[in-house]
């Protein structure tokens, strides 16, 4: 009875909280309408930003994948974690239903290879080292960005240059025109699962330099879905349960210009209760664990340049994480098991950019990041990290040949209240990357870059209860990358533009970290153990054309070949084996139409076979799977707006499947979604 009025107490506090934000928002709000000339500059302002973009997408010296404008807006994406899907070389782990936990893999790395970036500034986890990638909506995103190595700019913070890869969600900046005041944006989806998901984007203008913006969103669902589970000797179709999910999240941000500079500041709070669907394993398909997560940071940057030579970036955050886990199925001494973790962080960063000529730039960033956590935990540590980040960088452009290099020095610093601490750790890590237009006339180029990465054991792997082994080493990772780009516009032809990426890579992993069940699934045991080899090939294409008027296509394909495998001892079994989890072929397919008010949009998902354990034999083997998704919609033109209404099928032709061994992916579902924008 009282996880029942807790739960019910949570969900009326969820709905009172956004009733009230609501009220706020839109008692204020005057109505206003566009102009058909705001109407047109805005348009075309969206078509030069998207040729501008597919431009620096080839000429980057490190693999650059981006998701922007339209195609964020149309994907069939309730999430980051489920736009991501149609980047090439990523592998998603997704542990089922809404509210489950979906992590990232970029080349075969590991997920915390991978940083994520909000506005230019690290969302940090000291905990564990993953980031959830399904807390973060689509709704107010301008554009995600994936960078297979690291954002090739000089301006950024040291933490730009200290991942194997890097993943930049950009908060959509409001882009008010002439005499408009304000925007507002009211979203509305239902659908499968019992989803209900309102959504609200205010965003004012408050002077010539001075923006605003504040974006909230309410999600509900039970997350039941049907499944299809075999133990060898019948099939059955069950419903998952276990998977409902209610969050909140509301962002504000402010906008700011001055003489040579610009400044942005923004507040971000989420709040979630969720269950956690377990593994259907030994008929079992009832489960009661749940997590409660209250997340909440402030952060902010400012970019001024000082002369026509020498630019300045600060940055700086402070971050709160608080996170309940409860298992009233794992028995204690004390009861069931009911873990509570606080996270804290502090962070700053500057960095500093100077011209030398108009061919030769150099650059210097130093951040620094304090982070603590604490438990309810018996015999918990309560661990605290300094960790120095400072990196020197230079970048030479000629007319056709860009290169840049950079070394970053890492210093980490570990504390604990009880028992020892890992100690202290210094690694200096290099970069180089190049880009080689090949001919002056035709934008076909070379690019190519090396990087020597590492990355910290988490506070799990070091301080955890029962698990952490202070004695774990740096993961080491180092990356070749080579590839080939051509890009083209075509003007006044039905053929917009050509856009193609190839790349071969191989990175090889020293000291990997891994966790080995002990005595029971509660106590593991941490260590490094030996060595990885990973080749791979992505092949990523776009185009557009126009084939009569009023009807324009875009096309979007991506494959991409993985070869990851254990190369720790040719006295192992496992010898050669692929590594667990990772396709040797995968691919995406994103198709757009656009009609007069008329859209429509396809996307199809495939995942060849892989095994789940380091033995590469029958038993650890997973069917390959593959999706269809699809969505028509229609926009209505108003007086002082627009409504758009959309529907979507995921998941077309119905396929179970999984992503990790017994956490089984939702069948086919449907979403329908209105969207009103003034």
């Amino acid at each position: 009875m009282t996880q029942k009025h807790s739960a019910y107490a949570g969900t009326m506090r969820f709905f009172l909280f956004s009733s009230i934000l609501w009220t706020g928002f839109l008692l204020p709000l005057n109505t206003y309408a566009q102009t058909d000339s705001t109407k047109k500059a805005t348009q075309l302002k969206e078509v030069q930003i998207r040729e501008y973009r597919l431009t620096e997408q080839s000429k980057s010296p490190t693999p650059l994948q981006i998701l922007s404008g339209e195609d964020l807006k149309r994907i069939n994406s309730l999430s980051v974690a489920d736009a991501i899907r149609y980047f090439s070389g990523v592998q998603l782990k997704d542990y089922g239903g809404i509210g489950g936990l979906k992590t990232v893999n970029v080349r075969s790395l590991g997920t915390n290879h991978t940083s994520v970036f909000l506005d230019g500034i690290q969302i940090g986890n000291a905990q564990n080292g993953q980031v959830d990638l399904g807390k973060f909506s689509l709704s107010n995103l301008q554009e995600i960005a994936l960078y297979s190595g690291q954002k090739p700019e000089l301006l950024i913070p040291a933490k730009g240059y200290a991942s194997a890869s890097s993943i930049y969600l950009k908060t959509k900046e409001p882009d008010l025109e002439g005499n408009q005041q304000q925007q507002f944006e009211l979203g509305l989806k239902s659908g499968s699962f019992g989803l209900i998901n309102p959504s609200l984007i205010y965003r004012y203008k408050i002077n010539q330099n001075l923006n605003a913006s504040i974006s909230t969103e309410y999600i509900h669902a039970d997350g039941k879905y049907k499944f299809r589970y075999t133990n060898g000797v019948f099939d059955t179709t069950a419903v998952r349960n276990n998977g409902d999910v209610e969050r909140f999240r509301l962002q504000a941000a402010l906008f700011g210009k001055f003489k040579n500079g610009k400044w942005h500041a923004q507040a971000y709070s989420f709040l979630s209760d969720r269950g956690l669907p377990g593994a259907i394993v030994a008929n079992r398909f009832d489960f009661t664990q749940r997590i409660w997560d209250r997340d909440f940071f402030i952060q902010g940057s400012v970019e001024k340049n000082l002369s026509d030579k020498f630019s300045i970036l600060v940055n700086g955050k402070y971050a709160y994480v608080y996170q309940r886990y409860l298992d009233p199925d794992y028995v204690t001494t004390t009861g069931f098991l009911d873990n509570r973790f606080k996270e804290q962080e502090a962070y700053l960063s500057v960095s500093g950019k100077y011209k030398i000529n108009s061919v030769w730039e150099v650059a210097y960033a130093s951040d620094y990041t304090y982070q603590t956590l604490d438990a309810n935990i018996y015999r918990f540590p309560y661990p605290g990290r300094n960790t120095f980040l400072n990196v020197i960088s230079s970048s030479l452009t000629l007319e056709q040949l860009t290169i840049q290099a950079n070394l970053l020095s890492t210093t980490v610093m570990d504390q604990v209240k009880l028992y020892s601490s890992a100690g202290n750790k210094q690694v200096f890590s290099p970069t180089v990357m190049l880009s080689w237009k090949l001919l002056k006339d035709r934008d076909i180029r070379i690019r190519a870059f090396y990087k020597d990465i590492f990355r910290m054991p988490t506070f799990n792997d070091l301080y955890y209860t029962f698990i952490g082994n202070t004695l774990l080493n740096p993961e080491y990772t180092k990356q070749y990358d080579v590839g080939i780009t051509y890009f083209k516009n075509f003007k006044n032809h039905k053929l917009k533009f050509i856009d193609i990426q190839s790349d071969v890579y191989y990175n090889r992993v020293k000291d990997k970290i891994v966790a080995q069940p002990g005595a029971n699934l509660y106590r593991w045991i941490m260590y490094n153990i030996g060595l990885v080899d990973i080749h791979g090939l992505e092949i990523n294409t776009k185009t557009a054309f126009e084939p009569f008027a009023d009807l324009l296509v875009n096309i979007g394909l991506n494959y991409t070949y993985q070869k990851a495998v254990d190369v720790i001892s040719k006295l192992e079994e496992t010898y050669q084996d692929q590594i667990p989890y990772i396709p040797e072929n995968s691919g995406s397919f994103l198709a757009r139409l656009d009609y007069q008010n008329w859209h429509a949009n396809y996307g199809f998902i495939y995942t060849g076979f892989r095994y789940n354990q380091r033995a590469n034999n029958i038993y650890n083997y997973m069917e390959p799977w593959y999706t269809h998704d699809a969505a028509i919609g229609y926009e209505f033109k108003l007086k002082k707006g627009s409504i758009n209404i959309n529907g979507e099928v995921n998941n077309l032709l119905n396929q179970y499947y999984d992503l990790i061994p017994n956490f089984p992916m939702p069948g086919r579902n449907y979403r329908l979604t209105l969207n009103y924008k003034l």
